[in-house]
């Protein structure tokens, strides 16, 4: 379990520029089509080099993901959301705090933006971090590949496991 039994896991967050809801099966096309229309820049996001997402990921495999996201949500083993305009109007991408093998930090998270809304990256980042640090159970939040480069994170990594 990511966070105690205590704290209450907030279902959505409202920002002034964006709302994020429980990441769900049922946005499996929005998300797809988010996810593969930025993927060459994605494979950056979750390590230095990934094959994620494939040229040739599916629908299927895609709604896959989802319904992991959604059964660790409920087990509070880790948390995805959906990230919006605060109209709900757009699909803009996905935060996730999962936890670490990184003896140093509470939990890693990991945030993208499809290529149309790049530009609102670090201003997510930043409500992100306070928002983590304002409203969650967490001391220390590691954002690999942002905060931390992924060089220095794996090897971080590859001390503590």
């Amino acid at each position: 379990m990511l966070v105690p039994k205590t704290y209450t896991v907030p279902l959505s967050f409202s920002a002034r520029k964006f709302y994020l809801e429980v990441l769900r099966p049922e946005l499996v096309e929005i998300d797809y089509e988010a996810v593969m229309s930025s993927k060459e820049r994605l494979r950056s996001v979750f390590a230095s080099q990934t094959e994620w997402p494939r040229d040739d990921m599916t629908l299927l495999e895609n709604k896959n993901d989802l319904i992991r996201h959604q059964r660790e949500f409920e087990n509070r083993e880790a948390f995805a959301y959906s990230i919006f305009t605060p109209d709900r109007q757009e699909y803009v991408g996905c935060v996730y705090i999962n936890p670490t093998k990184v003896q140093k930090y509470d939990t890693e998270v990991f945030l993208w933006v499809t290529d149309e809304y790049i530009e609102a990256e670090e201003q997510l980042l930043s409500t992100m971090k306070t928002w983590l640090s304002d409203e969650w159970p967490f001391q220390a939040i590691g954002f690999p590949g942002r905060d931390i480069p992924w060089h220095d994170w794996e090897l971080l990594d590859r001390d503590n496991i």
